[in-house]
C-alpha cells in the first residue's frame, strides 16, 4: 500500500507542560477522525512530516509533537543551561496526558518509532484506558541490555569505529556504561569537550547503521547533534528512567499490562535490535499483538517496504471505527 499524499497541519501550538517547558504539537487530517498519536524516536529526534503520510487523512485525526527538549519545543537540550532533570520518561508520559486532555481526546491509537516505541509502550502500560491500539516500528523496550548491545556489543561488528568511539573517553571510563560516560562529557562546562563528545557519539551512531547509505544529514547540524547526543545519553545512561531492575527491561516485564490493546509490531529484518529478539519476545508476551518483519531493512521507518507495512497497519485499525469515506479511496501518491 503506497503512502498517503503529503499534508499540512490544520492546527498547532505550544503547550505549557510546566518546569519551564513548552511542547510543540500539531494536528493533521480529519478533525473528527479517529485520534492517533505519533511518537518520534531518539530520544531527541523531534517529529518530521513523514509519519503524517502513514495515516488516511480522511479517517484519522493525526497528532504529532516534539518531545521535551527537541524540535520546536523549548528550551532545547542543545543549550547547556537546559535543565535535563525534568526530562524523564515520567515527565514525557505526563506531557502526553496533558496534551490528550487539552485536545479533548478520550482514547487514541499510539504510533511509535525506536525510542517512541519505548515511550508508547510505557504510556500504554500506565494509561491503558487512553490507548485504543498500538503500532510500533524500530521496536525497542529501553532495557539496559539493548543499550549495552547498541554501544559496547556492536563493537565486535564495527571494531574500527568502536575504537574511535571509546578513544574519546578517559581511560578509566572505557569499561563502564558508555552512554553514561558520554553523558558526563556532554554535561561538561567546557564547550569544546561537549562538542567533541557530540560529534563522536553521532559518528558512532552513523557507523552502526546496518544498511547503506551510512550517512545522517541531520547530524551535520551542530545544534541538532548536541541536543540529540545529550538527550540520548541522558536516557540511555539512566536506565531510560524506568527504575531499578531494568537490565532485561521493565517494559518487557510488564507486557501483560497491554492485554486487551491490539498491537502491530513492524520490524526491519536487519535491525540490530533483532539480535536480542526484542520484538519477538515482546510479541510473545503481549496477548493480542502481531509481528510483521520487513526483509532487507534496518532501523529505518522510511525505508522501502516499511512505509507500506505501516500504512497497512493504520488502515486496518481505521476500519475498527468504520471511518472510511469516499475521499479516502481516492488515488494516492505512488
Amino acid at each position: 500500500m503506497p503512502l498517503y499524499p503529503e499534508i499540512e497541519p490544520y492546527d498547532h501550538g505550544l503547550l505549557d507542560v510546566g518546569d519551564g517547558n513548552l511542547v510543540y504539537w500539531e494536528t493533521c487530517g480529519n478533525p473528527d477522525g479517529k485520534p492517533a498519536l505519533v511518537l518520534h524516536g531518539g530520544p531527541g529526534s523531534g517529529c518530521s512530516p513523514y509519519p503524517r503520510r502513514l495515516f488516511d487523512p480522511a479517517a484519522y485525526r493525526i497528532v504529532l509533537l516534539d518531545q521535551r527538549g527537541c524540535g520546536r519545543s523549548t528550551p532545547n537540550a542543545s543549550a547547556y543551561d537546559t535543565d535535563m532533570s525534568v526530562n524523564t520518561t515520567a515527565h514525557l508520559i505526563a506531557d502526553l496526558e496533558l496534551l490528550r486532555r487539552e485536545l479533548g481526546i478520550g482514547r487514541w491509537l499510539v504510533w511509535g518509532v525506536s525510542f517512541g516505541s519505548v515511550l508508547g509502550l510505557r504510556y500504554a502500560q500506565t494509561h491503558p484506558e487512553a490507548v485504543s491500539e498500538i503500532v510500533l516500528t524500530g521496536v525497542a523496550t529501553g532495557s539496559n541490555a539493548e543499550v549495552a548491545l547498541l554501544t559496547r556489543g556492536l563493537g565486535r561488528i564495527f571494531p574500527e569505529a568502536f575504537e574511535r568511539f571509546v578513544s574519546e573517553l578517559p581511560e578509566r571510563e572505557r569499561d563502564s556504561n558508555l552512554a553514561a560516560a558520554y553523558n558526563r562529557l556532554l554535561e561538561s562546562p567546557d564547550p569544546e569537550v561537549r562538542a567533541r563528545a557530540a560529534q563522536a557519539w553521532t559518528d558512532w551512531e552513523t557507523a552502526t547503521i546496518p544498511a547503506p547509505p551510512r550517512s545522517v544529514e541531520r547530524f551535520e547540524n551542530p545544534e541538532f547533534r548536541m541536543g540529540f547526543a545529550r538527550t540520548v545519553t541522558h536516557y540511555w545512561g539512566n536506565d531510560h528512567f524506568l527504575g531499578e531492575g531494568n537490565d532485561e527491561g521493565a517494559v518487557l516485564r510488564d507486557a501483560h499490562r497491554l492485554k486487551g490493546i491490539p498491537g502491530t509490531l513492524i520490524q526491519g529484518g536487519l535491525d540490530f535490535g533483532n539480535l536480542l529478539g526484542i520484538s519477538w519476545r515482546l510479541q510473545q508476551a503481549w496477548d493480542g499483538s502481531e509481528l510483521v518483519v520487513v526483509d532487507e531493512v534496518g532501523h529505518n521507518a522510511g525505508a522501502p517496504g516499511m512505509g507500506e507495512a505501516l500504512v497497512a497497519a493504520t488502515d486496518k485499525y481505521a476500519g475498527l471505527r468504520q471511518l472510511r469515506t469516499a475521499s479516502s479511496a481516492a488515488p494516492r501518491n505512488p
